[in-house]
């Protein structure tokens, strides 16, 4: 699929915050599965969590206890009900998670279906403290659902234009990452670095954050989605259980790739890089 590529209709997607216990999946499973009913209920086709939701932003609890704190492989039993209410509500979810494959750890977002864990995205970009107890990934994950194509990324990554550059030459209309950003500065980075993403690609960007106290951070809230110009179109508080929508419009797409043809002339002229991207896809329609 070239870059230019758009879809025909649009795309509900809702980015979804709350709070989440240390270290418990099954409590933190229990808080996803409700947040995915949410987002069924207001017509969400693909909802996104933060990084890490799953065991919470915890490196040394669940470098001590990887069995218990880190989710094990992509068949992991606890994970049924969050497969069960994205069956439910035909909904495809994104949701952050430590993971223990093979004896190492990786901070992953999985994708998850009414069929099960699809695919599983690793972050690339480990942020300073992490590279001591997570493995990086080595490749991207572009996720394919009802003709749109979403880039995966793991909040430092957006930090890079690279990361989002890859998924655009990919394809992708969206740039979805779950992240944790907190109080002080971690704010003022997504308010740069996701609007950027956006613009730089003409894709839509993505946030799903923290919220309350995790791990040694006291993280800012502020999940969001912003288009194809860098405008924000949907946000969250700083604070609090909250899922926010918002409808991707392939006319606002077209609208933004005609206003700043920069992504199609990069193509056009051969300079665009190139990075192998593996690929997932959900079935058009609903699930179930």
């Amino acid at each position: 699929m070239p870059p230019f590529a758009l879809p025909t209709h649009p795309l509900r997607i809702a980015t979804a915050q709350a709070p989440v216990a240390p270290g418990d999946i099954p409590a933190n499973v229990a808080t996803a599965a409700r947040l995915i009913r949410a987002a069924a209920d207001g017509g969400a086709r693909v909802v996104v969590l933060a990084e890490k939701f799953l065991s919470g932003y915890e490196p040394e609890l669940i470098r001590a206890e990887p069995g218990r704190c880190a989710v094990n492989g992509l068949g992991d039993p606890r994970l049924a009900p969050v497969v069960a209410a994205c069956r439910e509500g035909g909904v495809v979810a994104v949701v952050g998670a430590a993971v223990y494959d093979g004896g190492e750890l990786f901070v992953s977002a999985l994708v998850v279906d009414g069929d099960g864990v699809r695919a599983r995205y690793d972050k690339q970009t480990l942020f300073k403290a992490e590279r001591a107890v997570y493995r990086p990934g080595i490749a991207g994950l572009s996720l394919d659902v009802d003709e749109w194509r979403l880039g995966l990324g793991v909040c430092y990554d957006s930090g890079f234009p690279e990361h989002a550059r890859a998924a655009a030459l990919d394809g992708c209309h969206a740039y979805v990452v779950g992240a944790l950003f907190g109080v002080g500065n971690g704010y003022h980075e997504s308010r740069v670095w996701f609007p950027a993403r956006a613009l730089d690609n003409t894709v839509y960007a993505v946030l799903a954050n923290h919220v309350g106290r995790t791990g040694e951070w006291e993280t800012c809230g502020g999940s969001a989605v912003w288009g194809p110009d860098g405008s924000v179109v949907a946000e969250a508080g700083g604070d609090g259980e909250e899922v926010v929508f918002a409808d991707l419009d392939p006319d606002a797409l077209h609208a933004a790739r005609e206003a700043e043809p920069m992504l199609r002339d990069l193509w056009d002229t051969g300079a665009a890089p190139r990075r192998a991207v593996r690929a997932a896809t959900a079935p058009p329609g609903r699930i179930g």
